[in-house]
């Protein structure tokens, strides 16, 4: 039990906390790898060496600290871990595992300050928030094995198609090997996907946005390969060696973050692979028929990398929408393309009463979120996804 006692022990750390920053998440990570090395085959190695892992780890554990009165407040943040967590194949074992390295990091950090009491406070502490995770993880197995197409742990697909959708995007269209119903999800979530790069020594489960509207049968992810040259990399594996007729391992369609039904204006705002979640809500919305306006506004480099955009220009024009795309590095006479950055100064939008949801780069959804509250966009109509480790705009 996590007493008041407890309480103020964790509050006196912060400190601590913030003077030892990322290095403290750094320590654990390359303490966890080496005494469970196998744990690689679960967390995303190329978040690692980037570092995005560490820093959004501590950033967690620093948010816990300062609410460990009120977790309350947390809720949202636990849910979408929770969520990422299952697509992960998290299971309720690990948590002991994390907790157990994550004490002996601070013990070998902060050996003068760690004493018996910080000790105890900070298990309990870590042992209270653990089993929120663990409980709330479970349900959400639970839901998804529950009910028709539901399925929990891996599950195997074969790839019965394979699409060229832009210069740099893929399409990947599963079928279940067991022929079998699947589960349906919310426009927005995403799949996670099990493979083993050609370069890579471990296993790899990646995220990917489902791009097509639930139908029971199939699902359709679609990957940008990197241009960056990272030997290994999961995108560019399944660009190059994943082909029609392979099998793969996928876990049921999660994420908090998905189209919701209010009824209202709704203003789809992308950049980049960013427009795969926004596909899902585009042909959600059509295969709806939904009754109030839709907006699809879209950023790229050019028409090359201009993904879905016959099948996207079909959709605006049968359903009498509106569509507004700005290629930074190509001129275009089209009356709905633009050159250069995303201006919603000359758009008529839905202010006061929309939904706006955005996908893209980070620096992308900072500069659109803030030209939005700049035009007195309520931040509640804000709705956004992060690829990869969170971070808030």
């Amino acid at each position: 039990m996590l007493t008041e006692k407890h309480i103020q022990i964790i509050k006196s750390t912060i400190p601590l906390l913030e003077n030892t920053g990322p290095a403290l998440t750094k320590h654990f990570y390359s303490r966890l790898f080496l005494h469970e090395p196998e744990l690689k085959n679960i967390f995303n190695m190329s978040n690692q060496n980037n570092g995005r892992q560490q820093v959004a780890l501590f950033e967690a554990i620093a948010a816990y600290a300062k609410n460990i009165e009120n977790v309350s407040v947390l809720q949202s943040a636990v849910e979408r871990i929770a969520q990422k967590h299952t697509s992960l194949n998290i299971q309720s074992e690990h948590y002991a595992i994390v907790g157990h390295h994550l004490i002996e990091t601070l013990r070998e950090l902060a050996e003068e300050a760690f004493n018996t009491d910080v000790e105890e406070a900070w298990t309990k502490a870590y042992q209270f928030l653990a089993q929120i995770f663990i409980n709330r993880e479970a349900e959400l197995y639970q839901q998804r094995a529950s009910v028709q197409g539901g399925w929990r742990n891996a599950r195997a697909f074969k790839v019965i198609d394979k699409i060229v959708e832009s210069e740099l995007v893929k399409s990947f269209i599963f079928s279940p090997v067991d022929k079998q119903a699947v589960l349906g999800f919310s426009p927005g979530q995403y799949l996670g996907i099990e493979v083993t790069p050609n370069a890579g020594e471990y296993k790899e489960i990646r995220q990917y946005s489902l791009s097509d509207h639930s139908n029971g049968e199939t699902y359709r992810i679609s990957v940008k390969r990197e241009t960056n040259g990272i030997p290994g990399k999961v995108s560019n594996h399944l660009h190059d060696d994943i082909n029609i007729g392979d099998e793969v391992n996928l876990y049921a369609p999660a994420g908090d973050f998905f189209f919701v039904n209010r009824e209202k204006p709704v203003v789809l705002i992308s950049a980049g692979v960013g427009i795969t979640p926004m596909q899902a809500m585009l042909e959600t919305l059509a295969e709806q028929n939904y009754k109030e306006t839709v907006q699809y506004l879209h950023a790229c480099e050019n028409s090359e990398q201009h993904s879905f955009a016959p099948r996207t220009a079909e959709i605006i024009k049968k359903n009498d929408w509106q569509q507004h795309i700005w290629y930074q590095n190509e001129e275009s006479h089209q009356q709905d393309i633009y050159h250069g950055f995303m201006d919603f100064t000359e758009l008529t939008l839905p202010i006061d009463d929309g939904d706006f949801y955005l996908c893209g780069p980070i620096g992308f959804m900072q500069f659109a979120k803030q030209q939005l509250l700049t035009l007195n966009v309520p931040e509640i109509n804000i709705h956004y996804e992060v690829f990869g480790p969170h971070q808030s705009l």
